[in-house]
Protein backbone atom coordinates (compact mmCIF):
# COMPACT_ATOMS: atom_id res chain seq x y z
CA UNK A 1 0.00 0.00 0.00
CA UNK A 2 1.14 3.49 -0.67
CA UNK A 3 1.44 6.29 1.44
CA UNK A 4 -1.85 8.51 1.08
CA UNK A 5 0.57 11.81 2.03
CA UNK A 6 3.00 11.20 -1.00
CA UNK A 7 0.33 10.54 -3.22
CA UNK A 8 -1.60 14.19 -2.28
CA UNK A 9 1.90 15.50 -2.96
CA UNK A 10 3.07 13.91 -6.62
CA UNK A 11 -0.38 12.64 -7.65
CA UNK A 12 1.04 12.78 -11.11
CA UNK A 13 3.54 10.34 -10.41
CA UNK A 14 0.88 7.84 -9.63
CA UNK A 15 -0.86 8.52 -12.38
CA UNK A 16 1.54 7.81 -14.72
CA UNK A 17 3.02 4.52 -12.94
CA UNK A 18 -0.44 3.59 -12.95
CA UNK A 19 -0.65 3.86 -16.32
CA UNK A 20 3.04 2.50 -17.14
CA UNK A 21 1.70 -0.50 -15.14
CA UNK A 22 -1.90 -0.93 -16.42
CA UNK A 23 -3.59 -0.65 -12.99
CA UNK A 24 -7.17 -0.06 -13.17
CA UNK A 25 -7.43 3.15 -10.86
CA UNK A 26 -8.62 6.43 -10.53
CA UNK A 27 -6.37 8.64 -8.77
CA UNK A 28 -8.41 11.78 -8.97
CA UNK A 29 -11.91 9.59 -7.42
CA UNK A 30 -9.17 8.41 -4.68
CA UNK A 31 -7.92 12.12 -4.01
CA UNK A 32 -11.50 12.80 -3.88
CA UNK A 33 -13.01 10.38 -1.76
CA UNK A 34 -9.65 11.15 0.96
CA UNK A 35 -11.21 14.80 0.93
CA UNK A 36 -14.53 13.04 1.85
CA UNK A 37 -13.27 10.63 4.29
CA UNK A 38 -11.06 13.34 6.18
CA UNK A 39 -14.22 15.83 6.29
CA UNK A 40 -16.30 13.13 7.65
CA UNK A 41 -14.11 12.34 10.33
CA UNK A 42 -13.75 15.70 11.53
CA UNK A 43 -17.50 15.35 11.73
CA UNK A 44 -17.54 12.36 13.19
CA UNK A 45 -14.55 13.02 16.21
CA UNK A 46 -16.93 16.93 16.76
CA UNK A 47 -20.06 14.35 17.57
CA UNK A 48 -18.35 12.12 19.18
CA UNK A 49 -16.72 15.09 21.70
CA UNK A 50 -20.29 16.57 22.13
CA UNK A 51 -21.97 13.53 23.06
CA UNK A 52 -18.75 12.94 25.78
CA UNK A 53 -19.53 16.27 27.33
CA UNK A 54 -23.23 15.40 27.44
CA UNK A 55 -22.62 12.78 28.82
CA UNK A 56 -20.40 14.39 31.19
CA UNK A 57 -23.01 16.35 32.58
CA UNK A 58 -25.54 14.01 32.95
CA UNK A 59 -23.45 12.26 35.73
CA UNK A 60 -24.29 12.62 39.18
CA UNK A 61 -27.60 12.73 39.26
CA UNK A 62 -30.71 13.26 37.62
CA UNK A 63 -30.30 15.00 34.47
CA UNK A 64 -32.04 17.82 32.90
CA UNK A 65 -34.89 16.38 30.55
CA UNK A 66 -33.39 18.53 27.60
CA UNK A 67 -29.71 16.86 28.05
CA UNK A 68 -31.48 13.20 27.87
CA UNK A 69 -32.97 14.17 24.31
CA UNK A 70 -29.41 16.36 23.30
CA UNK A 71 -27.73 12.84 24.26
CA UNK A 72 -30.38 10.71 22.38
CA UNK A 73 -29.78 13.00 19.33
CA UNK A 74 -26.59 12.81 19.37
CA UNK A 75 -26.44 8.91 19.49
CA UNK A 76 -28.65 8.40 16.15
CA UNK A 77 -26.58 10.90 14.85
CA UNK A 78 -23.36 9.36 15.59
CA UNK A 79 -25.12 6.36 14.90
CA UNK A 80 -25.49 7.57 11.27
CA UNK A 81 -22.36 9.33 10.47
CA UNK A 82 -20.33 6.03 11.76
CA UNK A 83 -22.36 4.09 8.99
CA UNK A 84 -21.44 6.72 6.43
CA UNK A 85 -17.55 6.92 7.27
CA UNK A 86 -17.62 2.67 7.62
CA UNK A 87 -19.12 2.98 3.63
CA UNK A 88 -16.77 6.01 2.55
CA UNK A 89 -13.40 3.92 4.39
CA UNK A 90 -14.20 1.00 2.36
CA UNK A 91 -14.39 2.38 -0.25
CA UNK A 92 -11.51 4.81 0.25
CA UNK A 93 -9.38 1.39 0.92
CA UNK A 94 -10.15 -0.34 -1.64
CA UNK A 95 -9.36 2.48 -4.29
CA UNK A 96 -6.11 2.98 -1.99
CA UNK A 97 -4.84 -0.76 -2.32
CA UNK A 98 -5.08 -0.65 -6.12
CA UNK A 99 -2.50 2.06 -6.65
CA UNK A 100 0.89 0.72 -7.54
CA UNK A 101 4.01 0.96 -5.93
CA UNK A 102 6.37 3.43 -8.14
CA UNK A 103 8.74 2.09 -10.39
CA UNK A 104 12.58 2.84 -10.22
CA UNK A 105 13.83 5.40 -12.29
CA UNK A 106 15.64 2.36 -13.89
CA UNK A 107 12.97 0.35 -14.86
CA UNK A 108 12.07 0.43 -18.72
CA UNK A 109 8.47 1.95 -19.54
CA UNK A 110 6.77 -0.57 -21.75
CA UNK A 111 3.63 -2.44 -22.58
CA UNK A 112 4.77 -5.90 -23.42
CA UNK A 113 7.86 -8.32 -22.42
CA UNK A 114 10.01 -7.39 -25.37
CA UNK A 115 11.02 -4.16 -23.44
CA UNK A 116 12.41 -5.97 -20.95
CA UNK A 117 16.37 -5.31 -20.90
CA UNK A 118 18.98 -8.15 -20.70
CA UNK A 119 21.69 -7.11 -17.98
CA UNK A 120 23.77 -9.63 -18.41
CA UNK A 121 24.22 -13.65 -19.89
CA UNK A 122 26.13 -16.06 -17.94
CA UNK A 123 27.46 -19.14 -18.55
CA UNK A 124 28.15 -21.55 -21.44
CA UNK A 125 25.13 -23.33 -23.39
CA UNK A 126 25.89 -26.95 -23.40
CA UNK A 127 26.25 -28.89 -26.56
CA UNK A 128 24.89 -32.42 -27.95
CA UNK A 129 25.34 -34.60 -30.14
CA UNK A 130 22.22 -35.73 -30.46
CA UNK A 131 18.75 -33.17 -30.73
CA UNK A 132 17.99 -32.88 -26.65
CA UNK A 133 14.70 -33.39 -25.62
CA UNK A 134 12.09 -30.86 -24.10
CA UNK A 135 11.62 -31.72 -20.60
CA UNK A 136 8.10 -33.20 -21.14
CA UNK A 137 9.45 -35.82 -23.56
CA UNK A 138 11.44 -37.46 -20.85
CA UNK A 139 8.74 -39.90 -20.09
CA UNK A 140 10.29 -41.53 -16.92
CA UNK A 141 10.33 -38.60 -15.30
CA UNK A 142 7.36 -36.25 -16.61
CA UNK A 143 3.89 -38.47 -15.68
CA UNK A 144 1.22 -36.04 -16.99
CA UNK A 145 -1.67 -38.43 -18.62
CA UNK A 146 -2.22 -40.07 -15.27
CA UNK A 147 -2.25 -37.05 -13.38
CA UNK A 148 -5.30 -35.32 -15.29
CA UNK A 149 -7.00 -38.32 -14.79
CA UNK A 150 -7.19 -37.88 -11.11
CA UNK A 151 -6.53 -33.94 -10.74
CA UNK A 152 -7.45 -32.43 -14.55
CA UNK A 153 -5.21 -30.46 -16.55
CA UNK A 154 -2.02 -28.53 -14.96
CA UNK A 155 -0.86 -31.07 -12.87
CA UNK A 156 2.30 -33.72 -13.36
CA UNK A 157 3.64 -36.88 -11.16
CA UNK A 158 7.88 -36.03 -10.88
CA UNK A 159 8.92 -39.55 -10.19
CA UNK A 160 11.89 -42.41 -9.93
CA UNK A 161 15.02 -40.42 -9.90
CA UNK A 162 13.78 -37.12 -10.82
CA UNK A 163 11.37 -37.05 -7.28
CA UNK A 164 14.63 -37.40 -5.08
CA UNK A 165 16.56 -34.77 -6.92
CA UNK A 166 14.05 -32.40 -6.44
CA UNK A 167 13.94 -33.14 -2.64
CA UNK A 168 18.03 -33.18 -2.90
CA UNK A 169 17.85 -29.33 -4.85
CA UNK A 170 15.58 -27.90 -2.11
CA UNK A 171 17.65 -29.06 1.02
CA UNK A 172 21.06 -28.39 -1.15
CA UNK A 173 19.59 -24.80 -1.08
CA UNK A 174 18.49 -24.40 2.15
CA UNK A 175 21.61 -25.56 3.26
CA UNK A 176 23.42 -22.93 1.12
CA UNK A 177 21.38 -20.53 2.35
CA UNK A 178 21.68 -21.16 6.13
CA UNK A 179 25.59 -21.30 5.82
CA UNK A 180 27.33 -17.96 7.14
CA UNK A 181 30.27 -18.71 5.48
CA UNK A 182 28.33 -19.15 1.86
CA UNK A 183 26.51 -15.68 2.45
CA UNK A 184 29.52 -14.18 3.28
CA UNK A 185 31.22 -15.74 -0.03
CA UNK A 186 28.70 -14.39 -1.87
CA UNK A 187 28.51 -10.71 -0.77
CA UNK A 188 32.80 -10.72 -1.17
CA UNK A 189 32.37 -12.24 -4.49
CA UNK A 190 29.80 -9.65 -5.35
CA UNK A 191 31.14 -6.57 -3.86
CA UNK A 192 28.54 -6.07 -1.88
CA UNK A 193 28.11 -3.57 1.44
CA UNK A 194 25.24 -6.12 3.27
CA UNK A 195 25.41 -8.09 6.29
CA UNK A 196 26.50 -11.72 5.85
CA UNK A 197 23.82 -12.94 8.14
CA UNK A 198 22.42 -16.12 6.64
CA UNK A 199 18.70 -16.95 6.12
CA UNK A 200 16.66 -18.84 9.51
CA UNK A 201 15.16 -21.59 7.31
CA UNK A 202 11.28 -21.69 7.55
CA UNK A 203 8.23 -24.41 7.07
CA UNK A 204 5.28 -21.90 7.19
CA UNK A 205 1.39 -22.10 6.91
CA UNK A 206 0.17 -22.60 3.09
CA UNK A 207 -2.74 -21.54 3.72
CA UNK A 208 -3.75 -17.26 5.01
CA UNK A 209 -6.98 -15.65 5.91
CA UNK A 210 -8.47 -13.15 3.24
CA UNK A 211 -7.78 -9.92 5.45
CA UNK A 212 -4.19 -11.16 6.06
CA UNK A 213 -3.74 -11.89 2.35
CA UNK A 214 -4.78 -8.71 1.17
CA UNK A 215 -2.53 -7.41 3.26
CA UNK A 216 0.63 -8.43 1.66
CA UNK A 217 -0.90 -6.82 -1.71
CA UNK A 218 -0.40 -10.31 -3.54
CA UNK A 219 -3.43 -11.75 -3.34
CA UNK A 220 -5.32 -12.10 -6.87
CA UNK A 221 -8.65 -14.17 -6.98
CA UNK A 222 -9.43 -13.55 -10.01
CA UNK A 223 -7.08 -15.14 -12.13
CA UNK A 224 -4.39 -16.60 -9.64
CA UNK A 225 -5.24 -18.05 -6.26
CA UNK A 226 -7.36 -20.75 -5.15
CA UNK A 227 -9.79 -20.14 -2.00
CA UNK A 228 -11.11 -23.32 -0.25
CA UNK A 229 -14.61 -23.23 -0.28
CA UNK A 230 -15.75 -23.69 3.25
CA UNK A 231 -13.50 -21.71 5.20
CA UNK A 232 -12.26 -18.02 4.87
CA UNK A 233 -8.73 -19.48 3.74
CA UNK A 234 -6.73 -18.68 0.81
CA UNK A 235 -3.94 -21.77 -0.68
CA UNK A 236 -0.58 -19.27 -1.13
CA UNK A 237 1.01 -19.05 -4.42
CA UNK A 238 4.51 -18.90 -3.01
CA UNK A 239 6.07 -18.64 0.18
CA UNK A 240 7.34 -15.01 0.61
CA UNK A 241 2.96 -14.34 0.66
CA UNK A 242 3.37 -15.95 4.25
CA UNK A 243 6.80 -14.76 5.14
CA UNK A 244 6.22 -11.15 4.38
CA UNK A 245 3.10 -11.33 6.78
CA UNK A 246 5.17 -12.65 9.93
CA UNK A 247 5.85 -9.22 11.66
CA UNK A 248 2.23 -8.22 10.36
CA UNK A 249 1.21 -5.75 13.28
CA UNK A 250 4.92 -5.97 14.54
CA UNK A 251 7.45 -3.56 15.66
CA UNK A 252 11.32 -5.53 14.65
CA UNK A 253 13.92 -3.76 16.56
CA UNK A 254 16.40 -2.70 14.35
CA UNK A 255 19.48 -4.62 16.29
CA UNK A 256 17.73 -7.96 14.59
CA UNK A 257 18.09 -6.51 11.06
CA UNK A 258 18.18 -7.65 8.69
CA UNK A 259 15.93 -10.83 9.23
CA UNK A 260 16.08 -13.49 6.46
CA UNK A 261 13.83 -15.92 6.00
CA UNK A 262 14.14 -19.34 3.72
CA UNK A 263 10.96 -20.73 3.15
CA UNK A 264 10.22 -24.03 1.21
CA UNK A 265 6.51 -24.62 0.33
CA UNK A 266 4.10 -26.21 -2.09
CA UNK A 267 2.44 -23.57 -4.12
CA UNK A 268 -0.84 -23.11 -5.79
CA UNK A 269 -1.96 -21.32 -8.68
CA UNK A 270 -5.06 -21.14 -10.72
CA UNK A 271 -2.76 -19.73 -13.96
CA UNK A 272 -6.34 -18.87 -15.36
CA UNK A 273 -4.64 -15.53 -17.81
CA UNK A 274 -2.04 -18.50 -18.96
CA UNK A 275 -4.79 -20.62 -21.24
CA UNK A 276 -3.43 -22.39 -23.60
CA UNK A 277 0.43 -21.56 -22.94
CA UNK A 278 3.09 -24.26 -21.83
CA UNK A 279 0.40 -26.65 -21.07
CA UNK A 280 3.12 -29.65 -21.37
CA UNK A 281 5.62 -30.24 -18.74
CA UNK A 282 5.80 -28.55 -15.21
CA UNK A 283 6.69 -25.27 -16.42
CA UNK A 284 3.31 -23.73 -16.29
CA UNK A 285 1.07 -25.92 -13.31
CA UNK A 286 -1.19 -25.18 -11.00
CA UNK A 287 0.85 -27.08 -7.64
CA UNK A 288 4.41 -26.94 -7.95
CA UNK A 289 7.36 -26.58 -5.07
CA UNK A 290 9.63 -23.87 -4.34
CA UNK A 291 12.49 -22.26 -1.92
CA UNK A 292 11.64 -18.88 -1.64
CA UNK A 293 14.12 -15.96 -0.09
CA UNK A 294 12.20 -13.12 1.83
CA UNK A 295 13.90 -10.11 3.73
CA UNK A 296 13.40 -6.95 5.80
CA UNK A 297 15.57 -4.08 6.32
CA UNK A 298 15.30 -0.39 6.85
CA UNK A 299 14.85 1.97 4.01
CA UNK A 300 18.62 2.85 3.77
CA UNK A 301 20.14 -0.95 3.00
CA UNK A 302 17.21 -1.92 1.19
CA UNK A 303 17.69 -1.21 -2.51
CA UNK A 304 21.30 -3.28 -1.45
CA UNK A 305 19.59 -6.15 -0.17
CA UNK A 306 17.49 -6.68 -3.16
CA UNK A 307 20.86 -6.72 -5.28
CA UNK A 308 22.05 -8.82 -2.58
CA UNK A 309 18.87 -11.46 -3.49
CA UNK A 310 20.00 -11.57 -6.73
CA UNK A 311 23.58 -12.80 -6.29
CA UNK A 312 22.63 -15.54 -4.44
CA UNK A 313 20.57 -16.14 -7.12
CA UNK A 314 23.13 -16.46 -9.60
CA UNK A 315 25.62 -18.17 -6.94
CA UNK A 316 22.85 -21.16 -7.30
CA UNK A 317 23.06 -21.66 -10.65
CA UNK A 318 26.33 -21.35 -11.02
CA UNK A 319 26.96 -23.93 -8.42
CA UNK A 320 24.26 -26.01 -10.41
CA UNK A 321 26.24 -25.45 -13.72
CA UNK A 322 23.33 -24.07 -15.28
CA UNK A 323 23.53 -20.87 -18.16
CA UNK A 324 21.35 -18.09 -17.87
CA UNK A 325 20.99 -14.48 -18.42
CA UNK A 326 19.59 -11.69 -15.92
CA UNK A 327 16.58 -9.35 -17.02
CA UNK A 328 15.64 -6.64 -16.22
CA UNK A 329 11.90 -5.91 -16.41
CA UNK A 330 9.87 -3.10 -17.89
CA UNK A 331 6.31 -2.00 -16.04
CA UNK A 332 4.26 -4.21 -17.96
CA UNK A 333 6.14 -7.30 -16.94
CA UNK A 334 6.07 -6.29 -13.30
CA UNK A 335 3.56 -6.59 -10.51
CA UNK A 336 1.93 -3.66 -8.59
CA UNK A 337 3.38 -4.27 -5.37
CA UNK A 338 7.16 -3.94 -7.35
CA UNK A 339 9.16 -1.27 -7.28
CA UNK A 340 11.88 -3.00 -9.33
CA UNK A 341 11.82 -6.63 -10.74
CA UNK A 342 14.34 -8.69 -11.93
CA UNK A 343 13.99 -12.05 -13.70
CA UNK A 344 16.60 -15.17 -14.37
CA UNK A 345 15.82 -16.85 -17.53
CA UNK A 346 17.91 -20.41 -17.86
CA UNK A 347 18.48 -21.72 -21.02
CA UNK A 348 16.67 -24.80 -21.84
CA UNK A 349 18.10 -26.51 -24.59
CA UNK A 350 15.15 -28.80 -25.34
CA UNK A 351 13.07 -25.95 -26.17
CA UNK A 352 15.65 -23.61 -27.50
CA UNK A 353 15.20 -20.74 -25.87
CA UNK A 354 15.60 -18.48 -22.19
CA UNK A 355 12.82 -19.60 -20.05
CA UNK A 356 12.01 -17.46 -16.29
CA UNK A 357 13.30 -19.50 -13.55
CA UNK A 358 13.98 -16.80 -10.82
CA UNK A 359 12.08 -13.57 -10.00
CA UNK A 360 13.57 -10.84 -7.59
CA UNK A 361 11.23 -8.03 -6.37
CA UNK A 362 12.02 -5.11 -4.65
CA UNK A 363 8.97 -3.80 -2.58
CA UNK A 364 10.54 -0.71 -0.30
CA UNK A 365 7.95 -0.24 2.31
CA UNK A 366 4.74 -1.03 0.13
CA UNK A 367 3.76 -4.53 1.61
CA UNK A 368 5.34 -3.21 5.30
CA UNK A 369 2.60 -0.11 5.01
CA UNK A 370 -0.71 -2.92 4.41
CA UNK A 371 1.17 -5.13 6.99
CA UNK A 372 1.95 -2.21 9.34
CA UNK A 373 5.26 -3.75 9.65
CA UNK A 374 7.59 -1.37 11.54
CA UNK A 375 11.02 -1.24 12.58
CA UNK A 376 12.44 0.47 15.46
CA UNK A 377 15.59 3.16 15.05
CA UNK A 378 17.03 6.21 16.76
CA UNK A 379 14.81 8.32 15.20
CA UNK A 380 11.82 6.09 15.82
CA UNK A 381 9.55 3.69 14.35
CA UNK A 382 9.42 3.39 10.49
CA UNK A 383 7.91 1.15 8.30
CA UNK A 384 10.07 -1.83 7.18
CA UNK A 385 10.92 -2.53 3.77
CA UNK A 386 10.95 -6.42 2.27
CA UNK A 387 12.57 -7.69 -0.73
CA UNK A 388 11.80 -11.67 -1.93
CA UNK A 389 13.05 -13.65 -4.23
CA UNK A 390 13.19 -16.65 -5.70
CA UNK A 391 16.56 -19.77 -4.59
CA UNK A 392 14.96 -22.58 -6.33
CA UNK A 393 11.93 -24.23 -7.88
CA UNK A 394 10.65 -26.50 -10.51
CA UNK A 395 11.35 -24.24 -13.05
CA UNK A 396 15.46 -25.24 -11.95
CA UNK A 397 14.49 -28.82 -11.94
CA UNK A 398 12.97 -28.44 -15.69
CA UNK A 399 16.32 -26.52 -16.42
CA UNK A 400 18.72 -29.42 -15.01
CA UNK A 401 16.66 -32.05 -16.76
CA UNK A 402 17.62 -30.20 -20.04
CA UNK A 403 20.93 -29.28 -19.46
CA UNK A 404 22.06 -32.25 -18.48
CA UNK A 405 20.61 -34.61 -20.84
CA UNK A 406 22.18 -37.53 -21.68
CA UNK A 407 21.58 -39.44 -25.28
CA UNK A 408 20.24 -42.70 -23.78
CA UNK A 409 17.33 -40.66 -22.05
CA UNK A 410 19.46 -40.70 -18.42
CA UNK A 411 20.05 -37.06 -16.64
CA UNK A 412 23.64 -36.66 -15.21
CA UNK A 413 23.45 -35.21 -11.84
CA UNK A 414 24.82 -31.27 -10.99
CA UNK A 415 27.98 -32.31 -9.24
CA UNK A 416 26.54 -30.02 -5.62
CA UNK A 417 23.70 -32.41 -5.88
CA UNK A 418 25.77 -35.63 -5.97
CA UNK A 419 26.28 -36.02 -2.01
CA UNK A 420 22.49 -34.86 -1.36
CA UNK A 421 21.25 -37.93 -4.06
CA UNK A 422 23.12 -40.49 -1.83
CA UNK A 423 26.50 -40.38 -4.07
CA UNK A 424 24.68 -41.33 -7.48
CA UNK A 425 25.49 -39.64 -10.39
CA UNK A 426 23.33 -39.97 -13.34
CA UNK A 427 19.62 -40.76 -12.69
Amino acid sequence: MIDINDLRDRPDVYKAASTNKGCAVDIDKLLSLDVQRRDFLQKLEAVRAERNEIAGKMKGGKPEPELVEQGKQLKVQLADLETQMAEIQTTYEAELHKVPNIPTEDTPIGDSEDENIILRTVGERPTFDFKPKPHWEMLQFIEQERAAKISGARFAFIQAGMAQMQMALMLWGMNQLSDEAVIEKIVNDAGLDVSTKPFVPMLHPMMMRTKAYESTARLKPDDVTFKLANDDLWLTGSSEHALCAYFKDDVIPATDLPVRFAGYNSAFRREVGSAGKDTRGILRVHHFNKLEMESFTDASTSYPEHEFLIAVQEYLMQQLGLPYQVMLKCTFDMGTPNARGVDIETWMPGQDLYRETHSADYMMDYQARGLKTKVSTAEGKEFAHTNDATALADRTLIAIMENYQQADGSVKVPEVLVPYMGGREVI
